[in-house]
């Protein structure tokens, strides 16, 4: 069977030279007789393995010296209780809510301190982000969380809050590696592995050194930043397969893309050819406002559900497969990742073309 253009909103395709280089080395990697998945996280093979995909991370990233980083299982979802527990210690912070996920984090960081909903754009269905420049922010707060890219309504901040003494925490889920990124504006990056770098399974934490060893004291072991990084990230057995492919997706995006910013000029491509069709169609919507349109998820409709639903059903025959969109939003969602090709949106825009002339 020929492979499809996957638009899974994660866990989401993957760069076939990665597949195929985690095939070649899957029984035998590199020679040691035996697989990555088989192999003791204290060997010198996957210590070498693990700390190769760190460098790699801090190069294609440029992560400043003064960021440590981590991996930590459990995904983002995990994270949303690690941020409070570690920078919170029963004080407040404020929380911007764009979204599904960043309206989660804020419910659980108020099991552990005061949360100030800084904005919140549920009455507008989260289709804006707010205007950082204007927003009250809590006297004494921790920190300001963020989910940088929405992945379910198709939004992103056009620009990050930036206040003088309070570190901004970000959640860069689905955004991840997709563009330069100025580390050095964030006290903590976190984000899930599976949408834009590796399997599902894997959570990576960049975090500056002043604000480790802060954690409360009751924090579990393996949620306490300093504890885990501190031990290389093998205070336990670490998720070993997402750091050996999380390796590989490093190695594609240096010496196949050329970097990040090559990267940004690829999926803005491939961003700008599907939106623009959209804007030109008077067949499908997107009710996202244009200069917040996330890059990586694009969401639309067509004039009514039961066409929405035989949208999907005939894409998926026709090799474009999981472009339903989110439940609690209906319609579609193409997520387009790093590892998808133009050529994958090509196909999406013409089945868009045909799927219209037959249904107008």
């Amino acid at each position: 069977m020929a492979r499809v253009y996957n638009f899974s909103a994660g866990p989401s395709m993957l760069p076939l030279p990665v597949l195929q280089r985690a095939q070649q080395d899957l029984v035998d990697y590199q020679g040691c007789g035996q697989s990555v998945m088989e192999m003791s996280h204290r060997s010198s093979q996957f210590m070498a393995i693990a700390q190769n995909t760190q460098d790699a991370l801090r190069r294609v990233l440029n992560v400043p010296s003064n960021y440590r980083i981590g991996f930590f299982q459990g995904g983002a979802t995990a994270q949303f209780a690690a941020v409070p527990l570690n920078l919170m210690n029963g004080g407040c912070a404020d929380y911007l809510l764009t979204g599904q996920f960043s309206t989660k984090a804020a419910k659980e960081a108020a099991k552990f301190g005061t949360v100030h909903v800084a904005a919140d754009t549920k009455d507008i269905g989260y289709t804006r982000i707010p205007d950082v420049d204007t927003l009250k922010w809590t006297p004494g707060a921790e920190y300001i969380h963020i989910c940088e890219n929405n992945t379910i309504y198709g939004t992103r901040f056009p620009r990050v809050p930036q206040v003088p003494g309070v570190p901004l925490v970000a959640d860069l889920s689905s955004c991840i590696l997709s563009r330069p990124t100025d580390v050095s504006r964030y006290g903590v990056i976190y984000f899930g592995v599976q949408k834009n770098v590796a399997p599902a399974g894997m959570a990576v934490v960049i975090v500056r050194e002043d604000l480790l060893g802060r954690a409360a004291p009751n924090t579990p072991v393996l949620l306490d930043w300093k504890t885990v990084i501190d031990a290389d990230s093998m205070y336990n057995t670490p998720p070993c397969w997402c750091i050996y492919m999380m390796g590989l997706v490093l190695e594609w995006i240096e010496q196949d893309v050329g970097g990040l910013a090559a990267m940004e000029q690829r999926n803005n491509e491939k961003a700008r050819l599907l939106y623009d069709f959209i804007d030109r169609s008077d067949f499908y919507t997107n009710m996202v406002y244009p200069p917040h349109r996330s890059i990586m998820n694009v969401t639309f409709t067509s004039p009514s559900k039961e066409l929405d639903a035989k949208f999907c059903a005939q894409a998926a025959q026709a090799g474009l497969v999981n472009l339903k969109g989110h439940r609690s939003v209906g319609g579609m969602r193409a997520s387009i990742y790093n590892a998808m090709p133009l050529e994958g949106v090509q196909a999406l825009v013409t089945f868009m073309e045909q799927f219209q002339r037959e249904n107008q």
